[in-house]
């Protein structure tokens, strides 16, 4: 939060299997109102497109739990939270299996971690074992330090 405000960025968060649990984890460290325009929490497959922009043809080709469905969710998550017109300049998304069962053909554990700073827009994969608890809890940290990764080398 910290290098956010320092640079005057403000993020915007998508998730998916993490539940607002990303959200809730950058809004516990105190400050974050300078830094964290919100968090959209699209669960459903069909969110992901009317929501966050996720290209409905990569969506019905591939299923949620996708490397590109993890960028556009990030990159539509930076328009769909703007604040006055104004996108925000770092956007990270989740989205993956859970469990206990697999999911659009990949196992349980397989999540993607998408990270937009500027107009730069990456995908960490991620293959976590325990059980769904785990899962949630460790793509979260994953996902904070795939976002402090980001901006370090922006």
């Amino acid at each position: 939060m910290a290098l956010l405000a320092a640079r005057g960025l403000r993020i915007a968060v998508a998730e998916s299997l993490t539940g607002g649990l990303l959200a809730a984890e950058l809004i516990r460290i105190p400050g974050a109102s300078a830094v964290v325009n919100g968090g959209v929490v699209a669960y459903a497959t069909s969110v992901k497109h009317s929501l966050l922009g996720v290209d409905a043809r990569l969506l019905a080709r591939e299923g949620a739990v996708h490397p590109e469905v993890a960028r556009q969710m990030a990159l539509g998550a930076r328009s769909a939270l703007a604040v006055d017109g104004r996108p925000a300049d770092v956007g990270v998304a989740t989205t993956g299996v859970a469990g206990p069962d697999p999911q659009d053909g990949r196992a349980p554990g397989t999540v993607f971690v998408g990270v937009c700073v500027d107009d730069r827009v990456t995908a960490v994969e991620l293959a976590l074992s325990g059980d769904r608890a785990a899962i949630r809890a460790a793509t979260v940290t994953a996902a904070v330090g795939a976002l402090l990764e980001s901006l370090e080398a922006h």
